[in-house]
């Protein structure tokens, strides 16, 4: 008999999927360069130069039955050692390989993070805006996921109301900064004031709560934004991290779990996830993909032109009557729609061929998110087209 749970979600569609679909169908009419496809945040910059001449090192200089072969469990021994030694570099924690869970990516380390420090029953507490796949990630696991609501004064964390939601069935709190879809970035007076709510109430309950740090968009912060390592400021702190944004690989899968060395089960928790791969069939990345982080890692992509987008689409926007939060980074931006019905206006705006995503499934109803991660010349040509979508809106 199939599994009646996979089947019910097929009812429930990724509207980014979807709407990139409807995207494509109206491409296929007009051409691809006459739509400004603002639905998925694949990267649009190339990776770094110098990554092509990594792989064919690795792939002319190296045994082949090696770099091909299975790696450990816990991910290959010396790229855990070089995300360590990168990590403890830039932020200054001492962190090591024993601290190092290789992944496939940022979601697969979302899935074991989740496994380790929160069991069926338990809840795990994430802030609206979210990235919709949290959702499979937590509930899958047969985790609560409760949300907080946005704060859309500032998009940083309603304290008051998380406060309310901590219970004894709370084993972790997710956040998501740079945050998609907001673009804005935790401060660190956020920060701060998270780290001292967790501990004060972990003291109370008489168990670690711990903070679960979704940071793919780590990398991708503007110039003069505050920008705090979670780490630095919460002992408990697990993070998932993916090498997808800030080398532009996406589609290499690839990524890690690094739990702060003065983590509460630090090691055991990294043990875990080995245990936890076996249960759901991740069992490791690519040998090849993870040589290859282990000697980029530090380095990034072309960010710049995110920055450039975001500062033009912001300003121009606005100027339309636009009401958004300024992003501090990622490659999103977050405005009201022009109507109640952010889906209603998504598809409205299909007839101006902007191809954008409705914030409902980011926890967030009444907003939608540009992706703007594309070529500054069509960021710059998609201007008129929102100029056009404010006039039928009567701005």
């Amino acid at each position: 008999m199939i599994s009646p749970k996979f089947r019910s979600m097929l009812k429930g569609e990724s509207v980014i999927r979807k709407m990139n679909s409807q995207g494509n169908a109206i491409a296929e009419k007009i051409g691809a360069e006459n739509v400004f496809d603002f639905s998925i945040g694949n990267p649009s910059v190339p990776a770094p130069e110098n990554l092509n001449a990594v792989f064919e090192e690795l792939l002319t200089g190296m045994d082949s039955v090696l770099l091909h072969g299975y790696s450990e469990s816990h991910g290959i021994l010396e790229v855990r050692k070089q995300i360590a030694a990168s990590l403890q570099k830039r932020f200054g924690i001492p962190f090591s390989y024993r601290d190092i869970f290789m992944t496939s990516g940022a979601c697969a380390a979302m899935a074991h993070a989740v496994r380790a420090v929160a069991s069926p029953g338990e809840e795990i507490i994430t802030f609206a805006p979210y990235f919709p796949e949290y959702k499979p990630y937590i509930e899958g696991a047969g985790v609560t996921l409760k949300i907080i609501p946005a704060d859309t004064e500032s998009f940083q964390i309603n304290f008051d109301l998380l406060e309310q939601e901590i219970s004894e069935k709370t084993a972790a709190v997710l956040i998501n900064t740079p945050n998609n879809p907001s673009g804005v970035v935790y401060s660190t007076e956020t920060v701060k004031r998270l780290a001292a709510l967790l501990t004060q109430k972990s003291e109370e309950l008489g168990h670690t709560i711990y903070l679960i740090s979704d940071e793919p968009y780590r990398e991708i912060v503007f110039a003069g934004v505050d920008n705090p390592f979670v780490s630095d400021y919460y002992a408990d702190t697990i993070i998932c991290y993916s090498f997808s944004k800030s080398l532009s690989l996406p589609g290499e899968r690839i990524g890690y779990v690094a739990v702060n060395p003065a983590c509460s089960m630090a090691e055991l928790i990294i043990d875990m996830c080995a245990q936890i791969s076996r249960c759901i069939g991740h069992n490791c990345p690519s040998s090849l993909i993870q040589y290859v982080a282990g000697r980029m890692c530090g380095e990034t992509s072309d960010l710049t032109v995110y920055e450039t987008n975001a500062r033009m689409l912001y300003k121009e926007l606005t100027a339309m009557g636009y009401t958004c939060q300024e992003p501090g980074g990622t490659f999103y931006m977050f405005p009201k729609a022009l109507e109640e019905d952010a889906m209603a206006f998504c598809q409205k705006a299909l007839e101006y061929n902007l191809v954008l995503v409705p914030g409902d499934s980011f926890g967030c109803p009444g907003y939608f998110r540009i992706s703007y991660c594309v070529q500054t010349e069509k960021a710059e040509r998609s201007v008129e087209a929102f100029k056009k979508l404010a006039k039928a809106y009567g701005l």
